[in-house]
């Protein structure tokens, strides 16, 4: 019976399980070395701030994986020898496979700053950073203040869950406004508002320098690189970025760049070898799309993808048209099509806020034929289905403001803003 291999369970690897198994009786063993058990690593912030308990972030009861015939192993891959097709382990056993995935995954970035891995410093991608975090960061008795370095999205959960606990939080940027690279200067002003607006003592234009600690390795400061500046602190939270995880294939012959590299089919340079999620490496990036990308639902899609190709029916990744969602304290966020920062050669913005500083909308259309090209919405929901369908369509930017009501996804009793937002459009449209 051919036996498939899949390194990593997270969300990629776990979906290749299951749609493999749907398809097919073969063989099928996961490993990990973080958790016995698939968890939603989305969910560990709600954990933290008791929302919820670890158990319920397992979307599976631990009979499953017996009852559905997969076999998981709890171990940490050393190296991958493909000529054989066999996985050597840390603890010194070996496993043999017939096809191989890996899907191991990210890590959170280091840049090498000194005291980077004294106690108290963690990144918050890992359940272990969790457990980390309830060590060292209880609550404001224990952790006077914490410093959170890095402003994407993952800076911001670890600002809010420090927050919960009433645990002051100093929060470094690099950038001269909140994650400025990915949101347009009037969305990411509107966040440093919102992240002040919460007691956070935001840092903007600001890097770390290192980190101080005392004579038993405990973070006790951190120092700011352009100021000189040192804050005393108890928990560094390192989140400028994650990195595929794939240190143990560097011996390998798999071909590896950032990530491991794949073609659309997601198989790499070697046969019966495929890597799939935030690992994976495209050779060539699809559409305007990066060639890594870390975000949970193309993992998903990778995973059902590779089942298929396993099972006989060999299928291209199409992760179709880019969205996102994402959580800034109160302001829920969405993103469908492309916006950027700065509108492209030959695209305009239309940028509307409300007056109470929580919601806004900003469209990215063609300047020239008028076709809408995406959106990004905060503080008010939007359907995902609607704006798949218009940017599939191709329609036009003033066929999306006349229909936006079409797409909203607020309860009943929520406020609509549909009719400011297509005041506004025709004013600027009328004055451009």
């Amino acid at each position: 019976m051919e036996h498939i291999v899949i390194i990593g369970n997270g969300i990629s690897g776990v979906t290749a399980a299951r749609h493999i198994r749907k398809l097919s009786d073969k063989k099928i063993t996961i490993i990990s070395a973080e958790t016995d058990y698939f968890f939603s690593r989305t969910a560990l912030m709600y954990v933290y701030m008791g929302h919820m308990k670890f158990e319920h972030t397992q979307p599976y009861e631990n009979w499953f994986w017996e009852k559905n015939n997969i076999s998981l192993k709890n171990g940490f891959v050393k190296s991958v020898k493909t000529e054989t097709k066999t996985l050597h382990f840390e603890g010194g056993d070996t496993l043999n496979y017939d096809k191989l995935i890996i899907a191991t995954g990210s890590k959170p970035n280091k840049f090498g700053w000194k005291g980077q891995d004294s106690k108290g410093v963690m990144g918050m991608y890992h359940k272990q950073d969790l457990e980390n975090l309830e060590l060292h960061a209880p609550n404001n008795e224990v952790c006077k203040r914490a410093v959170i370095v890095g402003g994407g999205l993952i800076g911001i959960e670890l600002a809010e869950m420090l927050n919960s606990r009433n645990i002051p939080v100093t929060f470094l940027v690099r950038e001269p406004s909140f994650w400025n690279g990915v949101l347009p200067q009037a969305e990411s002003e509107m966040i440093n508002r919102h992240i002040k607006s919460h007691h956070i003592d935001l840092r903007l234009s600001s890097n770390l320098k290192e980190i101080v600690s005392d004579e038993n390795g405990q973070v006790t400061s951190i120092i700011i690189e352009e100021t000189g500046e040192e804050i005393p602190c108890n928990v560094v939270g390192l989140t400028a970025g994650v990195t595929p995880n794939i240190d143990f294939l560097k011996e390998s012959n798999i071909e590896i760049g950032r990530g491991v590299k794949v073609n659309r089919f997601l198989e790499t340079n070697i046969t019966d070898v495929y890597a799939i999620g935030d690992c994976a490496e495209q050779h060539e990036p699809i559409g305007q799309r990066r060639p890594i990308e870390a975000v949970w639902y193309t993992g998903r899609m990778m995973g059902e993808t590779v089942a298929q190709t396993i099972c006989g029916n060999r299928i291209a990744y199409n992760p179709g048209h880019w969205f996102n969602s994402a959580k800034f304290f109160d302001i829920e966020y969405q993103t469908y099509g492309w916006v950027f920062a700065k509108p492209k050669e030959q695209h305009a913005h239309f940028h509307w806020k409300h007056n109470d500083d929580t919601k806004c909308i900003t469209i990215e259309y063609h300047s020239a034929t008028n076709q809408f090209l995406g959106i990004n919405t905060f503080g008010i929901r939007m359907r995902h289905e609607t704006f798949d369908t218009w940017l599939t369509e191709k329609r036009d930017v003033h066929y999306v403001i006349e229909h936006l009501l079409e797409a909203n996804f607020d309860p009943e009793f929520f406020k609509h803003y549909e009719t400011d937002i297509q005041k506004a459009f025709y004013s600027q449209f009328q004055t451009a």
